[in-house]
């Protein structure tokens, strides 16, 4: 059995792959669009798991805010520095990123936490909960389920995954202080044989005053 990738390695090796892939989920631009219509210029924007920039950071600097982009992977970073100089990107796990004072206003989480351990899912969703402002948006997508540990191939790399069940990503929001506005599932079919059809869990919340 090949040995399992932590999602540093996988990302690395993806590169601009990744993009080409999974750059146009119908779903993710849907709740781009949504969050930019919300945001004043200017706004304070957390890009979690940034990848190659785009299409959440390059959306959102269009749209004029002051984005902030982190990834495990350099090789994502050196690619989303290329293609969106208008944000910042740094290399850095949601696990143990340290925001700047008063958060942002916005924090966006678009499949970043699927190759860590259930537990760590849980508390990644925490940190980013209490980093979103009071009256910011918190803006996300998922493959749920309760899964943990679960052993899989993912375009031609072998992962461990886990993920928590849609009914508990919209508890654990609600009671970390979030209002849930928006959530939906969505198959999403890559036009690629190295990858599968997924089920994906979309949430728009705010986080109260």
């Amino acid at each position: 059995m090949s040995r399992r990738k932590s999602a540093a390695e996988v990302f690395d090796a993806l590169g601009e792959r990744y993009e080409e892939v999974f750059g146009q989920v119908p779903g993710q631009i849907e709740a781009l669009d949504w969050l930019a219509a919300r945001l004043p210029d200017g706004a304070r924007v957390l890009d979690v798991g940034s990848g190659t920039g785009r299409p959440t950071a390059e959306t959102l600097v269009r749209a004029g805010c002051d984005v902030t982009g982190i990834d495990v992977s350099a090789a994502m970073v050196d690619l989303a520095r290329a293609r969106v100089p208008g944000a910042r990107f740094e290399q850095a796990d949601v696990r143990t990123y340290t925001p700047p004072p008063g958060g942002f206003d916005a924090v966006c989480s678009f499949f970043p936490l699927l190759v860590m351990d259930q537990p760590e899912v849980a508390a990644a969703l925490d940190r980013m909960a209490s980093w979103t402002a009071p009256g910011g948006y918190f803006v996300m997508a998922t493959v749920p389920g309760d899964i943990r540990g679960l052993d899989i191939e993912w375009m031609g790399h072998a992962v461990t995954v886990s993920s928590l069940s849609t009914e508990d990503h919209l508890a654990r929001l609600a009671d970390r202080g979030l209002d849930v506005l928006h959530h939906h599932t969505a198959v999403f079919r890559p036009a690629d044989d190295l990858a599968g059809p997924e089920e994906h869990l979309f949430c728009y919340a705010r986080r109260r005053p």
